[in-house]
Order: C-alpha cells, then sequence, then structure tokens
C-alpha cells in the first residue's frame, strides 16, 4: 500500500553535515520517492503544534530548543509500507540501542539528538504533513 510520511533530518544531522547520507540512504529504496523537501527553521508556535502530546513532560523544553537551534530538513517520501520502512531505516531512538545499517546505529551519538524524526503511524503522518506541508494535505 502507498503511504506519505513526514521525515524531519534534525540540527544535528544538518549541522554534523549527514544531510546527503540520509537523503540518499531514503533515495536508493527502489520504491520510494521524495516528493518534497524544504531547508527550513523552526519557530516554537510549529514546534508546539508537531509536538502537542508531549507539553508538560520534563523532556519538552529542551526539545523545543533542540528543535529550534539550527535549520532542519523537512521531507515527505511516498512510497509502499514508507511509514513503517523510514521508521526501521532510523532505528531506535536510543543510538547505543540501533542496529549498524540504521541511521542511528552509525551516526548516532545521545538519545536526545537523534538525527530523524518519522511519523510512527498513518494518522501521524496526516497530521504531522499537514503542519508541516500544508499545500500537500
Amino acid at each position: 500500500m502507498t503511504q506519505r510520511t513526514l521525515v524531519l533530518l534534525k540540527p544535528d544531522a544538518v549541522r554534523r553535515g549527514l544531510v546527503g547520507e540520509i537523503v540518499g540512504r531514503i533515495e536508493r529504496k527502489a520504491d520510494w520517492t521524495i516528493t518534497a523537501l524544504e531547508l527550513r527553521t523552526l519557530d516554537r508556535e510549529i514546534l508546539e503544534r508537531h509536538y502537542a502530546e508531549h507539553i508538560g513532560r520534563p523532556f519538552y523544553e529542551p526539545l523545543v530548543a533542540f528543535m529550534s537551534s539550527g535549520p532542519v530538513v523537512a521531507l515527505v517520501v511516498e512510497g509502499e509500507r514508507v511509514i513503517e520502512g523510514v521508521r526501521a531505516l532510523a532505528g531506535p531512538t536510543d543510538p547505543i540501542a540501533a542496529p549498524p545499517g540504521s541511521i542511528r546505529g552509525d551516526f548516532g551519538t545521545i538519545v536526545r539528538e537523534n538525527l530523524i524524526h518519522a511519523s510512527d503511524s498513518e494518522e501521524s503522518a496526516e497530521r504531522e504533513l499537514k503542519i508541516f506541508f500544508p499545500g500537500l494535505a
């Protein structure tokens, strides 16, 4: 089944010069297509919408500070089982637990700065795509 998902290459990925490597891994998947890509700096309003379910949690303010600390690359990726597939390609949030060959396993260093965000379900993808690419929704 063809799906669309939001992928964010976080400020640490941009700072460390990993955008090309990560985008290349996505592009090399046979049935996936990048249909939108934009470099942008996220303001608090968009981050509050994106992370609404985390407001009030201890990690929320450090997360917002990190995500607004520099530019991110926002992508729309389409393809067969792309939601599940991009999350597998990203690997678990903890880079120590992430297997070699995954983005976090190969390049991750700490849990909070974990290089990439990928929607975790069709519902999340639909909600997140409306936030980041309202013209496509």
